[in-house]
């Protein structure tokens, strides 16, 4: 290939690099001319559906919130798989349907140990049961 075929066969990259920087350098132009040039205290202030902030962004949130979600995560992935397996079970025959049975057995002992942990309690005690 010669250098110039490889520089005809480019023009379109260059042409839509050059649209996306003037369309950039155009929107930044626009919105400084445009924009407001007062500075007030309240304008730097956070502002939510028509609530004024109190206190602080930085919150602690307790543990059960993160454990919710790493298990929403954990048992979504897993019904990803599931899905796959529902799409593909004709194919799969009965070797198939007994994987996902185990899988979904597995799943399941997984859902009662938490259960009986109490990762799933949202009562007063706030903290995960132990049993032996």
């Amino acid at each position: 290939m010669d250098a110039e075929a490889f520089g005809l066969s480019q023009w379109p990259l260059a042409a839509y690099f050059l649209i996306v920087i003037l369309l950039v350098s155009s929107m930044l132009l626009f919105s400084w001319l445009l924009g407001e040039r007062k500075r007030h205290r309240t304008t730097a202030e956070p502002y939510e559906s028509g609530i004024a902030a109190t206190g602080s962004a930085r919150l602690r949130f307790d543990m059960k919130f993160y454990i919710v979600a790493m298990l929403f995560v954990i048992f979504d992935v897993e019904a990803a798989f599931i899905y796959a397996w529902a799409v593909a079970v004709r194919e799969l025959g009965w070797a198939g349907f007994i994987e996902a049975a185990v899988f979904i057995t597995v799943l399941l002992a997984a859902l009662v140990y938490l259960w009986r942990m109490g990762a799933l309690d949202w009562g007063t005690s706030g903290h995960m049961k132990k049993k032996v």
